[in-house]
């Protein structure tokens, strides 16, 4: 592993500088295009942000105008940012599966002057924004493919604002070096907009010494190193890519490697084999169900070697990483294991090299966290939002547990409100303001830094911090025990067969569950099970899935039962919906958190059927396709109860 030696500079394109000076030949970033890898070293990554930031100045960028970004995880978009920020601008990216709706609100909130787009159809979604709003000025893209016929003068290609910036820069030889001095760690780096469940999103301003300073922590306390490789996969708009694929990328000097395509992603993790990789749940959970599809479609002998390593795995893999003690036969039997298993699982998962696996942004079930540990991956948990720069908490390597989500970061003040028990934190990491939304950011902020996260969690006697839920998504039944619905809603999705889950239970008698299906997973069962459908819709339909699912509630119910605290919240009736949540129809944020209010609205004729004792109700729901037009997908939805189980008696008090 190669010495960490934090680079220098107040910003990024300061940092830059000393990267391209004391590490110009190692690697910055790789693209594959065509099916062929293309690396940049830091040396030619500080060249194309300089063509950049000249040709952006050309076409009329200037200190604090806005630039959306927006586009796949491409070397040119993450250059853009830089190269914006270099002299003076503010970077915005845009989510790149957004409807053009949502872009216009962005556009239009941020007052953006600029775009730089991937290819047509985000120049297109740009263009259908321009006759709404205002600022919107000028558009650069950078993939000329279906872009011939594209006469408009506001319309630039990437090449040819890299030739403007050539021009420029023989005009204006000192015009770099002197806005980069310019800039300092105080200065607004980004505009970073939240998934928006409740509403529109917020426009969280960071500063460049919130992005470096989380950079340069969690680089010094996780030990990242120039010799590092990491995969960009997560979306631009996200704090977490900015965090990992440029903070600590900039910092450590190691290299950041881009997908071909987001459908690609999973075949280039293999080619890559990272070093470091972070994922939130759902990537985790999305893996171990092709996994589990993949053995039901193994040989008998294959899936009993399997099952059975797997067993040996979770009791000695995950004790050997905890540094517990472990037997010289159980040490063995787990080295053969490795053999014939792990290692060979992991290289076809991508994941051999591996030697730091974080995951953040949601909880991720016990048995999803252990089966990643079984193997030998070092999975930790993190905590955080794009209020605090990405790190609020993380799970030391000695403390590590699939219930927590570790303790206090160096420099993080971490509490808990003794009346609400909301979580509070403050740090360098915190963000300036919520952009033209000074009664959102005093609504966030205490005047001595305190900002509330909305999460109601509690630290365990290990001093780790425990989040139950959002504070206001938690809620009493009518006995008064608590219901926390994203609880269980993630033990439902440890299931491969379940792909979304939205639970019910606040102000009513017991618990009822919506349930989207995996269709893949679920598809893959019906074929090896010669189970005809056409349709997800017909799917859905089907008892035999029905049953799965059912046979799936009732093992959540008896896991609820042992725990006194949660047997109230066993699941009684569920639904599958004919259609799944989708971030088109507004029932999903971009991110993939579900806006729970919407979807209480949007569905409420099936909430009151499930509470109503019917036992089944015709659903009509209007649905967006991609192409934006709009349709109705209707549906006869089964509601099929849930036997539960008798709660186990609390255990006396010592």
């Amino acid at each position: 592993m190669a010495t960490v030696r934090p680079a220098e500079g107040d910003t990024f394109a300061q940092i830059l500088e000393w990267n391209a000076e004391n590490r110009g030949k190692l690697p910055a970033i790789r693209e594959k295009h065509l099916g062929i890898w293309q690396t940049w070293t830091w040396s030619m990554v500080r060249e194309e942000i300089r063509l950049l930031a000249h040709g952006l100045s050309d076409i009329g960028v200037k200190r604090g105008d806005k630039v959306a970004i927006i586009g796949d995880n491409r070397p040119r978009l993450y250059w853009s940012i830089v190269a914006a920020q270099a002299i003076g601008a503010v970077p915005v990216p845009m989510y790149q599966d957004a409807a053009a709706k949502e872009m216009q609100f962005v556009v239009d909130h941020a007052e953006t002057r600029f775009a730089i787009a991937e290819d047509q159809e985000q120049v297109d979604k740009l263009m259908e924004t321009m006759d709404l709003c205002e600022s919107l000025e000028q558009i650069v893209y950078s993939d000329p493919r279906g872009m011939r016929n594209y006469t408009e003068d506001y319309i630039h290609s990437f090449d040819s604002l890299e030739e403007r910036g050539r021009a420029h820069m023989q005009a204006n030889p000192s015009f770099y070096n002197d806005e980069i001095a310019k800039s300092g760690s105080d200065d607004t780096a980004i505009f970073l907009y939240t998934s928006g469940t409740t509403g529109n999103p917020k426009g969280v301003v960071l500063t460049f010494k919130n992005l470096v300073s989380m950079g340069r922590m969690s680089v010094e306390l996780e030990k990242l190193a120039e010799d590092e490789d990491t995969l960009a996969y997560l979306p631009l708009a996200w704090v977490g890519d900015n965090i990992f694929s440029i903070a600590q990328s900039y910092v450590a000097g190691f290299c950041v490697n881009c997908p071909e395509s987001q459908a690609t992603v999973l075949q280039d993790l293999r080619e890559i084999g990272p070093t470091y990789f972070f994922a939130p749940p759902r990537i985790f959970e999305n893996v171990l169900t092709t996994v589990h599809v993949r053995m039901e479609d193994a040989g008998r002998l294959k899936r009993g070697l399997f099952d059975r390593c797997m067993k040996l795995a979770k009791r000695v893999g995950v004790a050997k990483l905890n540094g517990h003690p472990v037997s010289m036969l159980d040490r063995f039997k787990y080295w053969l294991g490795g053999i014939f298993v792990y290692q060979p699982l992991k290289n076809a998962l991508g994941f051999s090299r591996m030697r730091r696996v974080y995951t953040a942004g949601e909880a991720i079930g016990p048995d999803i966290f252990d089966f990643y540990r079984a193997l030998g991956l070092n999975m930790k948990q993190l905590y955080g939002q794009t209020e605090s720069t990405v790190f609020v908490t993380m799970q030391p390597d000695d403390e590590v547990y699939p219930d927590t989500v570790g303790i206090p970061c160096p420099g993080v003040e971490v509490k808990v409100d003794e009346a609400t028990g909301e979580v509070l934190y403050r740090s360098s990491g915190v963000f300036k303001e919520y952009y033209r939304n000074p009664e959102a950011t005093a609504e966030a902020k205490t005047d001595d830094g305190w900002v509330h996260t909305g999460d109601a969690g509690f630290f365990d006697t290990k001093k780790h911090l425990k989040i139950i839920d959002r504070a206001k998504d938690v809620g009493k039944l009518n006995d008064g025990a608590m219901f926390a619905p994203k609880y269980l809603e993630n033990k439902l999705k440890f299931f491969p067969f379940i792909r979304e889950v939205v639970t019910f239970g606040d102000q009513h008698e017991f618990v009822t569950a919506m349930i989207s299906i995996d269709p893949d997973a679920v598809g893959n069962w019906a074929e090896r099970n010669n189970v005809s459908y056409a349709s997800y819709r017909e799917l859905t339909s089907k008892e035999t899935v029905y049953e799965i699912i059912r046979e799936n509630l009732e093992q959540v119910n008896q896991e609820l039962a042992s725990d006194p605290a949660m047997a109230s919240s066993q699941i009684h009736r569920f639904v599958l919906l004919h259609k799944e949540l989708d971030a088109d129809d507004g029932e999903l944020t971009r991110t993939r958190k579900v806006r729970r209010r919407f979807v209480a609205e949007r569905y409420k004729e099936v909430i009151d059927a499930l509470y109503g004792g019917a036992s089944e109700i015709h659903v009509e729901i209007e649905t967006t396709f991609e192409d934006g037009r709009t349709g109705v997908s209707a549906g006869d939805l089964l509601i099929v109860d849930v036997p539960t189980v008798a709660a186990a008696p609390a255990k006396a008090a010592a």
